[in-house]
């Protein structure tokens, strides 16, 4: 078979899902490359990952015998199969991100956050799908893209395992810091980071003795690589935005605002996420108040 693949969003991420099936589809021998408007494929695969906000699907596909859609971009939808799901990556697919590794060691998440997919789609248990020899095979870095970690019950194994691969380990969708341990953060003293990320997506739940905690307990004390995700534009007012900036800072770690539907968003908001984000200003320039002398005054988005 000649299989064209097709990554909607573009090429400045590693589509996981196509790169599985390259694997899969060359191991029994079929020709797979990516797919182009000339010539004829028996299969195309066209994966996208994010929705019509952020990326669009423009692209015919009509000399194919079959043509697959995929992908959280395109909504609920089959898994891959269990063959395909556990066949290692084909990195040779991304050349500009070698040296990385990426994939999954646990699936699903049981907060079930309304801005979010994963417990929808994967479940609200987080349950152990791989372990790390299955994506890994020696890289400096591993890129995991797991939804919640520590809430796997196993989670303790599998980041033992990620402390003795001596790779560089980004946990690229936050660590839930309410489910912080001695035990755990033990372990995670051990994982080589060069951040960790963490969440206060919810301005009605005080996270500040969870985050107070994880400062006793860790080994990392350089505030640029504690960061915690900030966000707005869901259903949190200005004041409440601005409190949780000021709590973490003050507490040692690094907000970084999101903004949730970014073309919906009031002025200040979008001057909020300015000030926090270009840390530069928010090192010089303390106060919010300073940064905009009049809050409510309109001012254009970025």
């Amino acid at each position: 078979m000649k299989i064209g693949l097709i990554d909607v969003d573009g090429h400045n991420w590693p589509n996981l899902c196509l790169m599985k099936l390259s694997a899969y589809h060359k191991a029994h021998g079929d020709d797979v490359e990516w797919w182009m408007p000339e010539g004829r494929y028996d299969r195309v695969y066209k994966s996208r990952v994010f929705t019509d906000t952020y990326s669009k699907d423009t692209i015919t596909v009509d000399n194919a015998g079959e043509v697959i859609k995929g992908g959280t971009g395109y909504g609920p939808g089959p898994n891959l199969p269990d063959e395909v799901e556990h066949t290692r990556p084909d990195y040779a697919l991304y050349p500009q991100f070698s040296g990385t590794a990426y994939g999954f060691m646990t699936r699903g998440c049981p907060r079930n956050c309304g801005f979010c997919i994963v417990s929808k789609k994967e479940g609200r248990r987080s349950t152990h799908i791989a372990d790390l020899s299955e994506f890994w095979d020696g890289q400096k870095e591993v890129k995991l893209l797991d939804a919640n970690l520590l809430a796997c019950p196993d989670h303790e194994r599998l980041i033992l395992q990620l402390a003795e691969s001596g790779a560089w380990v980004d946990f690229t969708q936050g660590l839930d810091v309410r489910l912080i341990t001695p035990d755990n953060v033990s372990l995670l003293n051990r994982v080589k980071t060069k951040m960790l990320h963490f969440a206060w997506d919810d301005p009605n739940t005080d996270l500040t003795g969870c985050f107070r905690r994880f400062s006793e307990l860790t080994s990392i004390r350089d505030f640029r690589r504690r960061r915690v995700y900030v966000l707005t534009n869901y259903g949190s007012t200005h004041e409440q935005d601005l409190y949780r900036v000021e709590t973490l800072r003050d507490m040692g770690y690094d907000p970084f605002v999101m903004i949730y539907e970014r073309p919906s968003a009031p002025p200040i908001t979008c001057q909020l996420a300015r000030w926090v984000n270009n840390k530069r200003i928010f090192r010089v320039v303390p106060n919010f108040a300073d940064y905009i002398p009049n809050p409510n005054k309109k001012s254009a988005r970025p």
